[in-house]
């Protein structure tokens, strides 16, 4: 199957004037044949890239519900190769982009360059590492770039002006605005100054703006589509997973089935 680059991805929604929607699900959660299975379901509800959360025990932003994902995944002695591997397996079953979130401290222990290696070769087309900031990541980026993966930071209602710009400069995959400050987590509405501070965003940079934290509805959804390139969905997601999983006979393909369907309807008003 033929594999869209992040660029490419990005470009052929602007010219049809559409949002890219980018599901998160937590690797390994509840185990890696669900992963396997959750993957392409995602790309045929018509989501535009897929957030890959590699677990860790000391999460970093993430609400109740990706934690408890991530510590369910842990318990059951989960490593950084095995997701690589079912990532691996699964990628020729999926065109569109992979970007894998984790900790740098999962990186630096693992070994950046054996990493990003191994990151690549697997299919992964970017990196969100939400605890490196500048100017310490300026040399981590430019090794990830050099390596064939694309950069992704991490820029908050309260980031200084300043600071946004030194952060969206080093992002060449797109930039991740969290809607809130805080944790991730459900919200009934976006805030009030979401579309200002989107637009600033856009004045620095001519890296696509993806929007996360609290996006649950088809109404959210399309409302970003009006002044963001993307949506990122996470404990929503992640909450649909755990409510298949419950039903443990029907296994890893009710679950994948959900979140397709899921998918579906935040569409549903967006396109």
């Amino acid at each position: 199957m033929p594999r869209l680059s992040i660029r490419a991805q990005f470009d052929s929604l602007r010219q049809r004037n559409q949002i890219a929607l980018m599901p998160f699900v937590p690797a390994g959660y509840p185990d890696l044949e669900t992963t396997a299975a959750v993957l392409p379901a995602i790309e045929a509800g018509g989501a535009s890239l897929i957030e890959i959360g590699i677990p860790f025990s000391d999460p970093i932003a993430d609400g109740p519900t990706i934690q408890a994902a991530f510590t369910e995944a842990l318990a059951k002695k989960l490593k950084v190769a095995d997701v690589l591997r079912t990532v691996a397996a699964v990628r020729p079953k999926v065109s569109i982009p992979l970007v894998a979130m984790l900790s740098y401290s999962i990186v630096f222990r693992y070994g950046l360059e054996r990493f990003l290696k191994e990151a690549k070769s697997a299919g992964f087309d970017a990196l969100i590492l939400p605890d490196l900031p500048p100017p310490e990541a300026q040399r981590v980026c430019e090794s990830i770039r050099g390596a064939g993966l694309e950069t992704v930071l991490l820029i908050a209602p309260t980031t200084t002006p300043p600071r946004r710009k030194e952060i969206a400069a080093l992002c060449s995959g797109f930039v991740y605005y969290l809607s809130v400050s805080g944790i991730t987590g459900e919200r009934d509405q976006l805030p009030s100054d979401l579309a200002a501070n989107v637009a600033e965003l856009k004045s620095l940079t001519d890296r696509p703006i993806c929007v996360g934290f609290g996006i649950h509805k088809a109404e959210q959804v399309a409302q970003l589509a009006k002044i963001a390139d993307g949506a990122i969905v996470g404990s929503a997601i992640v909450k649909r997973m755990k409510r298949m999983k419950q039903h443990a006979d029907e296994g890893p393909a009710a679950v994948a089935k959900a979140v397709e369907e899921y998918c579906r309807e935040l569409l549903r008003l967006a396109r």
